[in-house]
This record gives C-alpha cells, sequence and structure tokens, in this order.
C-alpha cells in the first residue's frame, strides 16, 4: 500500500527565489535517504489571503515502514536546514495520506 508524504509551504515574497533553488536541492536529498519512490513539486494555484507563493511536495513511499523510519532517522535532521535559513518567512504543514485506489482513463 502507498503512502503520500504531503508536506505544503507558504513563502514569502521576499525569500522566494532564493527559496526554490533550495527546495529544488532539498527534494533529491530526502529521495537519498532511500525511504520513498519518487517526489512531486507542485504550485498550489489559489492565492492566499497572507500574500506569498504557496507550493505542495508529495514524496510517495511504498509501505508504512518506510514512512515510519523516515520520521524516525532522517526527519528532523533534513527539517531542520530549511528552518534555520527560512524560519520567520515560510509555514509549512504536513499530511500523510494513504493511497485508496488509482483511476485512470483508457481511450482505446
Amino acid at each position: 500500500m502507498m503512502y503520500i508524504y504531503n508536506v505544503t509551504i507558504n513563502i514569502d515574497e521576499s525569500i522566494h527565489e532564493e527559496w526554490l533553488h533550495w527546495i529544488k536541492e532539498h527534494i533529491p536529498q530526502v529521495l537519498a535517504t532511500g525511504k520513498f519512490e519518487k517526489a512531486t513539486f507542485t504550485k498550489v494555484m489559489i492565492e492566499e489571503e497572507t500574500g506569498g507563493h504557496t507550493y505542495s511536495v508529495q514524496y510517495w513511499a511504498s509501505s508504512r515502514d518506510a514512512l515510519d523510519s523516515y520520521y524516525k532517522e532522517d526527519a528532523n535532521r533534513l527539517r531542520s536546514e530549511g528552518l534555520q535559513r527560512f524560519a520567520d518567512k515560510m509555514l509549512a504543514f504536513r499530511t500523510e495520506l494513504q493511497i485508496v485506489d488509482e483511476f485512470t482513463v483508457n481511450f482505446n
């Protein structure tokens, strides 16, 4: 059963470009832990009342054990760099999603 570890982040305009550069280095570091199979990086298209830019990173784990191992072995270390660099200019919240089923369109 697949799990998605979703991190939604609102970034202040003043650090937007710096943060974009950083996150594109950070995502491969998270994947390098071996706990996730892939990641999807998306921009949230709804404008926030607070301003800034909002993004979502979805890390795909093949099992609950892999996700739990990430929390236990890697999460604090990998989160700390972003918090130290962008602490008062970004707001992040995390959710876990369990894939129940997948559907595709077949036009044949």
